[in-house]
Order: C-alpha cells, then sequence, then structure tokens
C-alpha cells in the first residue's frame, strides 16, 4: 500500500531529527513524505532540508502562517498546504506530529490493518510518554479514538468526511464523520509512539475554551458537552480545565458560532455518544 505522510511543524527543531530517523528507518518506508515548516524561528526547516537532500522521498514546504496561537485551525491549515503538494497516488494518508518517536513497524503495522479490514477508515496507535526511565501510555483519550498526531486515514474514507475541520476538535469530529459514513476507527493497543513532549505540557487556558466550542460545533448539546467536560478534564488531571470547556461551550452557543456537521451528521454524533456512555454502564 502505497503511505504518503504530512509533518506540520513549528519549532519543532529539537525533537524533529529524532522525528525523521524513526521514519526513515521504518520497515515499510513512505512512499512521499512532506515536511511543512509552519513559519519557524528556530532550526526546524534546516533540520527537514538535511533530511530531504538525503532522502528522494522527502520533501520541504515553507508556510507562512501568522504566530497566533489557534488550536486546531494553524495544523489543520499547515497540513494542507503540504497535502497539495502531494499527487492522488496514495492509499493511505497520514498527518503525523513532529515531536513523535515512531517503532521501525510502525507503518506495516498500520499497512496490515487497512489491508485485512476493508472497512477500517482510520487506522493508529497511542502515544506514550517518559516518566522516570519508563515509557508508559499517555492515557488522554479513550482506547477508541486516535489521537490528531498519529492520524492515518484510507484514501476513500479520507475523501468521503471531506476536507478535515480548520478547528479546535478537528481530530474527534473526522472520526465521527469516518463513522457517519459507514467506515471503522481501528486502534492498535500493542503499538506504541513515543511523544517526546507530552501533551499536559501544551495546556492552555485559551485551548480549553476552544475545546468547549468544539463541543458546541459539533452538536452535542448541552449534557453531553458537560459530561465531556468532565471526563477530558479528569483525564488531565486538571480541574480547571472543566470550567474552561464550559466556559468555552457556553461563549461559542450564545455568540451562535457556525456548526462543524449537518444536522443529520449531528443527530448521528449524539446518537453515538449516547450509545457509548450506556454501554459503560451495562
Amino acid at each position: 500500500m502505497k503511505i504518503y505522510i504530512v509533518i506540520p511543524a513549528h519549532n519543532e527543531a529539537s525533537f524533529i531529527g529524532q522525528t525523521l530517523d524513526s521514519l526513515v528507518n521504518q520497515t515499510l518506508l513512505p512512499e512521499r513524505l512532506v515536511i511543512v515548516d509552519d513559519n519557524s524561528t528556530d532550526d526546524t526547516f534546516s533540520i527537514a532540508r538535511e533530511y530531504a537532500e538525503k532522502h528522494s522521498f522527502i520533501s520541504v514546504v515553507k508556510n507562512e502562517s501568522t504566530t497566533e496561537h489557534a488550536p486546531g485551525s494553524k495544523v489543520i491549515n499547515a497540513f494542507y498546504k503540504g497535502f497539495y503538494t502531494l499527487d492522488d497516488d496514495f492509499d493511505i494518508i497520514c498527518k503525523f506530529d513532529a515531536d513523535l518517536v515512531f517503532p521501525e513497524n510502525y507503518l506495516e503495522e498500520i499497512a496490515a490493518h487497512f489491508r485485512m479490514n476493508n472497512q477500517a477508515g482510520m487506522v493508529g496507535g497511542f502515544c506514550s510518554i517518559e516518566r522516570g526511565k519508563k515509557w508508559v501510555p499517555e492515557n488522554l483519550t479513550g482506547k477508541d479514538h486516535i489521537r490528531g498526531a498519529l492520524k492515518a486515514y484510507r484514501k476513500h474514507c479520507f475523501i468521503q468526511i471531506g476536507e478535515l475541520k480548520p478547528a479546535m476538535g478537528w481530530d474527534t469530529a473526522d472520526e465521527l464523520l469516518a463513522r457517519f459514513h459507514g467506515w471503522k476507527v481501528v486502534t492498535d493497543e500493542n503499538l506504541f509512539v513515543k511523544h517526546l513532549r507530552p501533551t499536559g505540557m501544551n495546556y492552555f487556558e485559551h485551548s480549553g475554551r476552544k475545546q468547549g466550542e468544539a463541543f458546541y460545533r459539533l452538536r452535542y448539546g448541552t449534557l453531553l458537552a458537560l459530561i465531556a467536560s468532565a471526563k477530558l478534564a479528569s483525564m488531565k488531571m486538571n480541574p480547571f480545565a472543566f470550567l474552561h470547556y464550559i466556559s468555552g461551550y457556553w461563549n461559542a452557543r450564545n455568540k451562535k458560532r457556525p456548526f462543524l456537521v449537518s444536522e443529520e451528521e449531528g443527530r448521528f454524533i449524539r446518537n453515538l455518544r449516547w450509545q457509548n456512555i450506556k454501554k459503560k454502564f451495562v
């Protein structure tokens, strides 16, 4: 299966070399790998260019974005800057972060899941973080969710869900829309990637409010938004995060922010969420 990868990178000089080392040493190499230097002020571009000079399947693109902290939209805009430099001769398209170290069989295992399951629209492993001298799971999501750092899509699924949403919550919206179109989201609990910069280090009040806004724009409704906010704050072990999520939700509702999904998709999303909640009590 032909695999294309796009890596948006903003000031990732400390990590991107390790990420690229792990990808150029895969047992199944990607056909194309595009690094998008998203207005970095460090050595990200020069490091990426060194790898491009050594490996013919790697290319580098510069993206002149703003310096504004814009969770969701910034990374998706950078992703498409790289994606549109590619042709459409791929089977799998991946959006990876630039602070990860992949096991050498990661792409081979991902491709195997797609081959074995024709209904698999998205496939991914899990992030792990270093604690002491051990790498342990970074338990910030459920076992059925693929982190935005690790997205891999079957081509036809990627086309059906439409363009990724340039907003906080895009990495939930894509999975919900994939399921809406009948695809399965497949996670491999034995496939761990090292996350060099734990997510908790990047939590800001602004991001929390944007996450709450995403609950509204995905048409969760108030009760589901409260439940999702409580769950996520618990996973992050940050009680203040709950207040930020709810504040963001109510602010978006009061301002009538545009929805990310249609009414039909919203009904499907709410029903799916309630079904998953009920399963936990059966």
